[in-house]
């Protein structure tokens, strides 16, 4: 464990829930949903017919139009999240120092949005009509190179796509980096822009996708009894990691500190996790290892929580065999009730609501919490947020491929 503490001096968020962390906590409190019937393609032969869609975001607010017209949506949202961010921590960037400010991202899907008309404008038009910009839009490093074009940053320039995982692995990543003297700063975080007919296809043809298509706003109910799957959303979270030294030279404000990191492999399957939470047990307790806290300093975890069958299950398996009678204390939710799950996104956007909740002392609910599942038997926070003081929370990501990560964070006192 590294004497060298890391602080958030920003954050930034584009959700289904609204624009701006501000909206985003609003929504949260009042146990808003997000999710409603797609509009943007036809869905009438789809199994899902639901979403969590950012609505009311214009991308010419963050970026230029030429710049909009030649990335994909998924970088839109990844540049709106990061101007957010960087205006919350001020100017960090000076002469002489840009190599010691990175970018870590992080996506499931990149550009498919992009993929997807392509292969229409092929199909229909040929190849004389293919854009030249369509490898720029499409693969999933450019989110972090268009961010650290805008911001001049010169460091470490990284993108991670490990599924659901893939955020959490960024702020983790980003965590070592300046944990490890590489860097000073880094902006982290993750974007998704998979809603479209080739991707909601694609996870209902695996029978993973939610099909409470008439009540869209309570489809998404992880731990619950009646739960019948995870719901697709989109989006971006973005924070802004710092070195306390460097934060506090600069008057910097500063929302939290993350204190560890856990990842690893399952080993098991392309889709399950492994039996019994084995190796989200097993990824908690490394995260923990690396703050240096023991289990019982746990007050608050925002859980993967998808409102699949088994992946509830396991999860709630994982937690009560590492957090032991604990575990009953433990107070545990999940905002993909209301945000959806924005896959690649989701990490960075858990964390920063885990953060909010050190911040302000509001614990986020886990909604349409109705009919108690007798297997999935924690504290979930059912239906309305709860106040409650925490000191340390955890944020968890499992992502097909048995990738996963566990981050740790910690209100931010001057003593510690």
């Amino acid at each position: 464990m590294s004497s060298t503490r890391v602080v958030v001096t920003g954050m930034g968020l584009v959700t289904p829930l609204g624009v701006g962390v501000d909206r985003n906590w609003e929504a949260i409190c009042q146990g808003r949903s997000g999710i409603r019937r797609i509009d943007r393609f036809d869905v009438s032969d789809l199994a899902s017919q639901i979403a969590g869609l950012v609505t009311d975001f214009d991308p010419e607010q963050f970026m230029d139009r030429k710049e909009v017209r030649r990335n994909d949506p998924f970088v839109h949202f990844g540049m709106a999240a990061s101007e957010l961010a960087v205006a919350e921590a001020g100017p960090f960037v000076r002469n002489g120092n840009a190599d010691r400010v990175g970018v870590v991202f992080g996506t499931g899907f990149g550009g498919l949005q992009t993929c997807e008309h392509a292969y229409h404008v092929l199909d229909e038009k040929g190849p004389g009509r293919m854009s030249p910009f369509y490898v720029p839009m499409i693969i999933p490093n450019l989110a972090p190179g268009q961010i650290a074009i805008r911001f001049g940053a010169k460091g470490p320039n990284l993108c991670f796509s490990t599924a659901c995982s893939a955020s959490t692995h960024s702020i983790g990543h980003a965590f070592r980096l300046i944990r490890g003297g590489e860097t000073d700063v880094v902006i982290a975080g993750g974007a998704e822009a998979a809603v479209t007919r080739l991707g909601v296809s694609a996870f209902a043809a695996m029978r993973a996708l939610s099909r409470r298509n008439d009540d869209p706003e309570k489809a998404c109910r992880p731990f619950e009894r009646d739960r019948d799957g995870f719901v697709m959303g989109e989006g971006a979270g973005v924070l802004i990691l710092e070195e306390l030294t460097h934060a506090l030279a600069r008057g910097a404000p500063i929302r939290g500190e993350i204190v560890g990191y856990g990842q690893n492999g399952d080993a098991h399957h392309i889709t399950a996790p492994s039996p019994e939470g084995e190796g989200a047990t097993e990824c908690m307790r490394a995260a923990l290892r690396d703050a240096g806290i023991e289990p019982e300093a746990v007050g608050y975890m925002n859980a993967h929580g998808t409102g699949t069958a088994y992946n509830d299950l396991v999860e709630t398996q994982a937690v009560k065999k590492l957090f032991g009678a604990h575990a009953g204390k433990l107070l545990v939710s999940s905002t993909k009730s209301m945000t959806g799950h924005l896959l690649g996104a989701v990490g960075a956007i858990e964390a920063i609501y885990t953060l909010l909740s050190l911040e302000r002392g509001v614990l986020p609910p886990t909604i349409n919490y109705e009919n108690p599942d007798p297997e999935c038997d924690l504290d979930y926070i059912p239906n309305q947020a709860r106040e409650v003081p925490i000191r340390v929370a955890m944020s968890n990501s499992f992502g097909f491929g048995g990738t996963n990560g566990s981050l740790v964070f910690q209100k931010y006192s001057e003593q510690d």
